[in-house]
């Protein structure tokens, strides 16, 4: 299923290739252009009968899934469609891009999920870095007073799911770091820190509780809101319990380095550092770079790779490269695992409903979305090729 690179796997593993090549983005971002031509038309089509749903997540059964705006995914396919009109000026991308953003708005009031950020900051926060438009301002700031009302002061943390109440009190999950990112733009966009100091709290509590000594981080912990203390730490779409769970160290290097560059703390620089080294220093990445869906799973090599983890990773690690004395390995990894995505991992033009991203995992314990393309895998997929410029 995975194609070798051979000579040029061979020579980075024996630390003779310095720093990979950067992919040449002229090429890939006009093929990413045809194939999102191809999932607009699938989207058509499917949203005949189903106008309620509004944004493409998978493959399922041979068919195009289309998820609502309530989804937690639901925000990166517009998102995607920003980053084609900020890579090609095509005023055709922008007006998809607004088209796609519009129908996210209504969940600026949508006060039951923590989503908040991947639904409203990957689209109206791509698109207000853009265009500067007010309206997007003013959904970005809404959906960042929604966030904030599932913060709990005695825990620190912003809950993550109300679901699964039985297992849970307060869950918060390492992916909710993704949505800080929300609440500091809206202090930018309002001065108001109240947004500031929330997002401080939450970054500082999962610091605190989410990680072990080696940096691998839990996927779930749930706290007593009564005394703020753990009740217990899972790894919910991990392999087992003390696994890492590969999209989560990837979340984990990208919350923190993104909480750095927000507040220039250096507890998260250290701390995106550490995650990074973990990821990159683990036994078990491939010579790749694109990681299996858990760190930790049983089978491996005979796993499943979660592409869109790699995404996520590489995206951090050009990020982290501005702020870390660790750029220069960092930069090779990222752009390594640039070329392997897009060398090995993507779609043939016209095929996959338009998804560019292959061999992406969701959640292997339920069985769900395993090797499948997912609209978060191409979104930050995109977002990497950009900060690689």
């Amino acid at each position: 299923m995975y194609k070798t690179l051979g000579g040029t796997v061979a020579l980075l593993a024996a630390g003779l290739l310095s720093q990979a090549q950067q992919v040449k983005l002229a090429p890939v971002f006009a093929d990413a252009e045809k194939q999102t031509q191809v999932m607009l038309d699938s989207v058509a089509r499917a949203r005949e009968n189903h106008p309620d749903l509004v944004s493409p997540r998978t493959i399922e059964n041979g068919n195009l899934k289309l998820v609502p705006a309530k989804d937690w995914t639901s925000g990166f396919f517009a998102g995607e469609l920003w980053m084609l009109y900020a890579y090609t000026h095509k005023p055709e991308w922008k007006a998809k891009a607004e088209e796609y953003t519009a129908r996210e708005e209504k969940e600026k009031l949508n006060g039951g999920t923590h989503d908040m950020g991947f639904k409203i900051y990957c689209s109206y926060g791509t698109g207000y870095q853009l265009t500067k438009d007010a309206a997007y301002k003013d959904v970005i700031i809404q959906s960042a007073k929604t966030l904030s009302t599932r913060f709990n002061p005695k825990v620190g943390c912003i809950r993550s799911w109300d679901h699964h109440k039985e297992q849970w009190g307060y869950p918060v999950i390492i992916d909710n770091m993704m949505n800080l990112e929300l609440l500091f733009a809206a202090t930018r966009l309002t001065g108001d820190s109240s947004f500031y100091k929330i997002a401080v709290s939450h970054a500082n509590t999962t610091m605190k509780n989410h990680f072990r000594p080696d940096y691998s981080s839990y996927h779930v912990v749930d706290y007593d809101t009564a005394t703020g203390k753990v009740v217990k730490r899972n790894t919910h779409q991990g392999y087992a319990d003390e696994s890492a769970w590969a999209r989560g160290q990837g979340w984990a290097l990208y919350g923190y380095t993104m909480c750095y560059r927000e507040t220039k703390n250096v507890a998260y620089l250290r701390q995106a550092e550490n995650v990074a080294k973990f990821i990159l220093h683990h036994p078990n990445l491939p010579a790749d770079k694109i990681p299996y869906w858990d760190f930790n799973a049983p089978g491996i090599p005979n796993e499943p790779r979660d592409a869109s983890a790699a995404g996520v990773i590489a995206s951090g690690l050009f990020e982290l490269a501005k702020y870390s004395k660790n750029k220069k390995e960092y930069l090779t990894v990222a752009n390594t695992i640039l070329q392997n995505l897009t060398k090995n991992y993507r779609s043939a033009i016209g095929e996959n409903k338009g998804f560019i991203l292959l061999h992406s995992t969701g959640s292997k314990p339920a069985n769900s979305e395993v090797d499948v393309p997912l609209n978060y895998g191409d979104y930050y997929y995109l977002e990497a090729l950009l900060r690689s410029k």
